[in-house]
């Protein structure tokens, strides 16, 4: 019995994701700017006053893993349904953003962490439009990311 569950356990619900795709995931991908914000305010967060750390610094982190998550599940969503996906990613960097300056304004984090988190995400918003863009202009190079 334990062998069997053991088995069942081990067996994947998805199927594996194919080298290719994998490999598709570059350094210069969107992910990877997320991912670099995301590790960015992780350290951020360890100067902030814990008054605030598991409260505000804890929904601002949250965000970025959502922001991580919604940019991966638009990286492998239809075309059709890409551009929505893809809406949704912004929606939620103007979260993140908004969150950002509003722990800038209450004096929780410096003005230094500020310009680099600010820095991180505005870079991922030019991104997020170009992919878009991409999307509506079909005749140019379609990149996936």
């Amino acid at each position: 019995m334990d062998m069997i569950l053991w088995k069942i356990w081990q067996t994947p619900l998805l199927p594996p994701l194919s080298l290719s795709l994998s490999l598709s995931l570059d350094k210069a991908s969107i992910l990877q700017r997320i991912k670099e914000g995301y590790l960015l305010w992780i350290n951020i967060v360890q100067h902030i006053p814990k008054t605030a750390r598991y409260t505000l610094g804890a929904r601002i982190e949250n965000k970025f893993l959502d922001l991580l998550e919604l940019a991966y599940i638009a990286y492998f969503t239809s075309k059709d349904k890409k551009a929505e996906k893809i809406s949704e990613c912004a929606l939620t960097l103007d979260t993140l953003k908004f969150l950002v300056a509003v722990t800038w304004e209450a004096k929780i984090i410096s003005h230094k962490h500020f310009e680099e988190a600010a820095l991180k995400l505005e870079e991922v918003g030019k991104m997020l439009g170009g992919w878009k863009n991409s999307l509506n202009n079909p005749e140019k190079k379609n990149r996936a990311i």
